[in-house]
């Protein structure tokens, strides 16, 4: 049986591939009533995630923010208070990688298998089972659960011990901080010179300028679609992490300094944190 704590818009991609290649799943979600159409798809519910780790062989966690990592492993009813030895722990959230050292050491001492293993590629890739996973971790564990990151994931990659795949995905988001404010420059700019803003994307996409970004999210703007492939306020929170974790290295990243301050606009001033990240161009489009 495979938990799986976190029913977001990636959790529920994950979790239908999951169920549709053979997999029993149990889930379980701060709000039971976000969860619904995946019990309606044969997922079953744990009321708490110690309930869950007692019903599974592995469980994966894809939660918010790192307070919630933590509260999810560390808190009263959390994984750590009822695992048992031998069992499988995988974060799929991006977060803190000291977090995911923290969280790998205590599993080490209650004998269970820890990796931090976040993934990119948004909605879209959680939905075609075409996720990129980035793995820290104990190398072994992975070996042993490569057939189910596959039902899920296309390219799966080892990067060292536990905080790895966290240092990884955040020099992801870091790129991908680039290809978003890129992306919304050159729509603005277009659209002021009075480009045909299909024509323009389509080019682009063509040449030496093709991104995931504006491949996936160019034509939801066009057609003022903002809905979340990946919130805007998970993207900001990734963005303080990447940046703490640069001070830390005594790096300075002003291109990514530059990126959280537009999203922390987004977020805090203009309230459009449940926005996709695409939503950028808010600032602006006006509506």
């Amino acid at each position: 049986m495979i938990g799986f704590i976190g029913t977001g818009v990636m959790g529920k991609g994950i979790i239908r591939n999951l169920i549709n290649k053979g997999e029993q799943v149990v889930v379980f979600n701060r709000t039971k009533a976000h969860a619904e159409d995946m019990l309606e798809i044969g997922a079953k519910w744990a009321d708490t995630p110690a309930e869950l780790v007692k019903q599974s062989d592995v469980i994966f966690t894809m939660v918010g923010f790192p307070k919630d990592v933590e509260e999810v492993y560390f808190g009263e009813q959390g994984i750590f208070s009822a695992v048992k030895s031998g069992q499988y722990l995988v974060d799929l959230t991006t977060s803190k990688p000291s977090l995911a050292r923290r969280i790998g050491l205590e599993g080490e001492k209650l004998g269970v298998h820890v990796l931090d293993a976040p993934v990119s590629g948004g909605d879209i890739g959680a939905k075609n089972g075409a996720l990129t996973i980035m793995v820290g971790g104990q190398k072994a564990a992975l070996e042993y659960l490569k057939p189910t990151f596959l039902k899920f994931g296309k390219q799966i990659t080892y990067f060292g011990s536990y905080g790895s795949g966290q240092h990884t995905k955040m020099a992801n988001q870091i790129m991908i901080a680039g290809t978003m404010t890129g992306m919304t420059e050159m729509f603005v700019y277009a659209k002021a010179a009075g480009l045909d803003l299909e024509k323009v994307m389509n080019t682009l996409q063509g040449g030496a300028a093709e991104n995931f970004s504006l491949g996936n999210y160019g034509p939801r703007i066009l057609r003022d679609d903002y809905t979340p492939g990946f919130f805007a306020k998970h993207f900001l929170k990734d963005l303080r992490i990447a940046l703490e974790e640069a001070e830390a290295m005594n790096l300075d990243l002003p291109n990514t300094k530059q990126a959280k301050e537009l999203y922390d606009l987004l977020v805090n001033e203009k309230g459009l944190g449940n926005d996709g990240t695409q939503a950028l161009i808010k600032l602006w489009w006006q509506k």
